[in-house]
């Protein structure tokens, strides 16, 4: 969809193209006017990638917990299957935090908030690889 077509200014809000104050928006719940739903989606989107990492922790995890008890059950090993759980954990929480943030900020016609996400998925990252590559070499 392009900003030339009926219905949308430039910046993607729908306007009133009814006639004589008839509107395809409804007013009673119009504090500003409403966001495009592709706005809404994408942050969806997101917020559901953000689950899917969580979840995706949350299997390595699993996954290098079985392989502790073949091995003998490696501290460094131990350490990062932690790591993982804690990351989901917070991810998980954090996520729908940073969903709501936006939402409201896009309805509000506010600046984003920043993301907070990154930096503490990368940070853990880096500790469950420090971990691992500690617990291949003590092996």
């Amino acid at each position: 969809m392009t900003s030339d077509e009926p219905g949308l200014e430039p910046c993607n809000r729908p306007v009133d193209i009814g006639s004589e104050g008839s509107s395809p928006i409804a007013d009673d719940h119009e504090a500003a006017d409403p966001i495009d739903y592709r706005f809404t989606l994408a942050n969806e989107r997101t917020f559901l990638a953000w689950v899917r990492t969580a979840l995706g922790l949350l299997a390595g995890a699993v996954a290098v917990h079985a392989l502790i008890e073949p091995v003998g059950g490696a501290v460094a090993l131990r350490a990062a299957v932690f790591v993982c759980v804690a990351l989901a954990f917070i991810l998980s929480i954090v996520s729908y935090r940073r969903w709501r943030a936006v939402e409201r900020a896009m309805n509000a016609g506010t600046v984003l908030p920043g993301p907070g996400l990154a930096p503490i998925l990368a940070g853990g990252m880096a500790v469950v690889s420090v971990l691992a590559a500690a617990a291949v070499l003590m092996t």
